[in-house]
């Protein structure tokens, strides 16, 4: 038996799970890492900390799988896109902190840009929107606040790479700096027309280009784990797959044909769309991206982000107290039917498809006394079951592909309320994979093409298993009036805006 690890490094935890040629998971190793917020909107988090986590969970794995080591066949690294990490090109630490994709820091940088026409010039180009989401923005804001950063820079004593490259680098001991194309596609630096950084955008960003990585194929041997070695005897594994969380998640779902979609449910929401070769230009507020590049042909996906998912979660838990474990959100939909009126909208850190609205911020309406705890759980649940609709009708509206079935995955796709709400809401059956952990199957999957434990696809779509289906019960009239009330709580939430710091 073979077996393949996958690094799935997300944004509030780094995991190493363990699969083996079946596609069977056979251990999940997970540490949490950290968050800090130094302002509102801001999202940091500390690089060495990522990548210690990320160390730690494979030496758990390692030491505690009954497996030959040599049976380890491959690494697969799936990774949080666009957080944007820094660090010297010498000792590999990091020079300031990582900015979460999350984070608003860059607002300021990227009104400039709209103010002054590069929309169109940057969609063009990058297949993106101009948003503090992405890493570009993120470097100059960190070189515009950090001079001395910017004059190391250039002398080529730093290093820019989003998480995957970061990974790379401290796993293969410095040996190798780069990326995968669909990472290269979420810094707003790289033309996905041409699959080249582009000048223009570097110049425009004030970005230095001997800070870039090189753009690889996600599929292939980008260099050897020799900082495992302690742990592996001295067999060096090979690192065989990087990509983006949310193409990893696509591949996972075995999305291969042009319009299959997916979704995944984790600390945002992310709709993924196969187009293939096509590159449509999107006018509502979709992102155009690399889904992967395979023997060097790359194929296309559209996007729709949604920033707070799973973390609205999260935030009852920790942050409001209103429960003390994630697992409760299901019981209150067992309490009570629905929301009974309220709606909840999640814009901690603003809004993304189809609005892209960074200014808003978090909301509820329809609270009454008849309203209880369990009602506004509910509502924050179905707020993530929004927001995908929301997503959904404008990929509709630009592809002209009618979707009847959407895939899922995420750690919140197995709360059944929200799978079953999403699917009346949507009016589309969705599907839910015996093994929903598909980010870091993706990125197994390509690992495993990489040094021949697969051949190919059909072998991977045999592999996939269906544990449970969701079909929509939902009457139309009940449908269009409980969207109705969601557009309604968006378009007050959007007119409430106030001034920050």
């Amino acid at each position: 038996m073979r077996y393949i690890i996958s690094i799935d490094q997300g944004t509030t935890s780094s995991r190493a799970i363990l699969f083996d040629e079946k596609c069977n998971i056979l251990n999940i190793k997970q540490m949490e890492i950290s968050l800090s917020y130094p302002k509102s909107g801001w999202v940091e988090q500390n690089a060495e900390e990522i990548w210690k986590s990320v160390y730690e969970v494979l030496k758990e794995i390692i030491l505690d799988s009954a497996i030959d080591i040599e049976n380890i066949k491959a690494i697969g690294i799936t990774n949080q896109r666009e957080t944007t990490i820094l660090w010297d090109k010498i000792t590999g630490k990091p020079v300031c902190p990582a900015i979460v994709w999350q984070s608003r820091q860059s607002q300021g940088i990227c009104d400039d840009l709209i103010k002054n026409g590069y929309q169109d010039f940057i969609q063009n180009k990058t297949g993106l929107i101009i948003n503090p989401y992405f890493s570009a923005s993120k470097i100059k804001f960190i070189f515009d606040q950090n001079p001395h950063l910017l004059e190391r820079a250039i002398k080529g004593e730093i290093l820019f790479g989003t998480v995957d490259t970061y990974l790379l680098w401290k796993l293969t001991e410095g040996e190798v700096h780069a990326t995968d194309a669909s990472n290269a596609s979420r810094t707003m630096l790289y033309n996905i027309n041409s699959l080249t950084w582009e000048n223009d955008l570097l110049e425009l960003f004030n970005v230095p280009k001997q800070i870039l990585p090189e753009v690889r194929d996600s599929s292939m041997i980008h260099g050897y784990a020799t900082a495992l070695c302690k742990l592996t005897n001295g067999y060096k594994i090979p690192i065989a797959s990087m990509i983006g969380d949310q193409q990893a998640s696509l591949f996972g779902q075995c999305c291969f044909n042009e319009g299959d979609v997916k979704n995944t449910y984790g600390t945002g929401c992310f709709m993924l769309m196969n187009i293939k070769d096509k590159l449509i230009k999107s006018k509502n507020g979709l992102l155009t991206t690399v889904a992967w590049k395979i023997n060097n042909h790359v194929e296309y996906a559209i996007e729709g982000s949604v920033f707070v998912a799973g973390s609205a979660v999260q935030w009852l838990r920790d942050g409001m107290r209103i429960i003390e474990k994630s697992s409760e959100v299901e019981n209150s939909s067992n309490i009570v039917k629905g929301s009974n009126g309220v709606y909840f909208v999640p814009a901690f850190v603003g809004l993304g498809t189809p609005y892209w609205d960074n200014d808003v911020r978090g909301t509820t309406f329809g609270l009454t006394r008849a309203t209880k705890r369990e009602h506004f759980i509910n509502a924050v649940v179905e707020s993530i079951a929004y927001q995908s609709k929301d997503v959904m009708e404008v990929m509709i509206k630009e592809t002209g592909f009618p979707i009847h079935n959407l895939a899922v995955d995420g750690g919140a796709s197995t709360n059944n309320y929200l799978m079953q709400f999403q699917a009346d809401i949507l009016n589309c059956c969705i599907t839910r994979p015996k093994v929903f952990e598909t980010t870091a199957k993706g990125a197994a999957f390509l690992a495993g093409l990489a040094v021949g434990v697969w051949k190919d696809y059909d072998e991977l779509i045999k592999l996939q298993n269906v544990e449970r289906l969701f079909m929509p019960h939902m009457r139309d009239e009940e449908r269009e009036k409980l969207y109705s009330g969601w557009q309604k709580a968006i378009e007050a939430t959007r007119c409430f805006k106030i001034e920050e710091d």
